[in-house]
This record gives structure tokens, sequence and C-alpha cells, in this order.
């Protein structure tokens, strides 16, 4: 004989509730776990579902992990610089690509540059119109 599982019917919560349950979790106080056993929230995912629409820190979409930073400047930070590191990583993969390149081919991928007070169009950068001038604070 086959077990049937009884569904529990769905629970309608209030906006009003929603926000309560958001920013009781955004003050850190209690994880996700605790704050579904207080107010009887079930679901793996109906807290953070919440908090991505009414919570006021930026939460991942699916598949990353973790509760975000409070602090939206320190947040932002980490962000930039993970997107820096990966340019890094990215600038020594073209810079390997080059220098394979430039070994199997023969040839000079890069220009070296020439210390000279001229542009790349060839006029001083007083007579260049593209060129802005270096201001300094």
């Amino acid at each position: 004989m086959e077990k049937r599982r009884r569904s529990v019917p769905q629970r309608k919560y209030s906006d009003s509730f929603k926000r309560m349950v958001v920013a009781e979790y955004e003050r850190g106080i209690l994880n996700k776990d605790r704050i579904q056993e207080k107010y009887d929230i079930g679901g793996n995912s109906r807290v953070l579902t919440w908090c991505r629409k009414f919570g006021k820190l930026h939460y991942p979409e699916k598949g990353r992990i973790g509760r975000p930073m409070k602090d939206r400047q320190k947040q932002r930070i980490k962000e930039l610089e993970k997107q820096l590191a990966d340019a890094k990583l990215k600038v020594l993969a073209y810079e390997k690509l080059i220098t394979i390149t430039e070994q199997e081919e023969g040839i000079s991928i890069l220009k070296k540059a020439q210390p000279s007070d001229k542009s790349a169009c060839g006029r001083t950068s007083t007579q260049c119109e593209h060129v802005l001038p270096i201001v300094r604070l």
C-alpha cells in the first residue's frame, strides 16, 4: 500500500506580516530557520522569496548562497573587488595568449610605446582636439 501525503493547505500571509518578518530577518537577530519556527512559516524558501521582494538588502538570485551584508557600501566594495580580480585574471590570460602568439608566429602584436609628446594622430596634445587636458587638483 502506498502512503499518501496529506496536503497542507497553503497559508496566505499579508504584505505587512511579510515585511515585518523580512525586517526581523535583516536585523540579524534570528536566522531564517528560527524565524520560520517562531512564526510557523512553512517552506524552505518562502522567507528568502519575501526578502527578495520586500527587503532593503541585495539578495542574490537562486544558486548563490549566503546572507547579504548589512552595509550596502561594503557589499558594493566586495562586488567591485571581485570584478577587479576577475578582470586581472582576464588581462593575464590575454597577455599570455599574446606572448604565445608572438612566439609561434614570430610577429610583434603589441607596439612598444615611444616616449614622445605626440598623440596617436601625430599632433601634440595642445594641437589635438580629442585629447583632454590633465587637470590637477
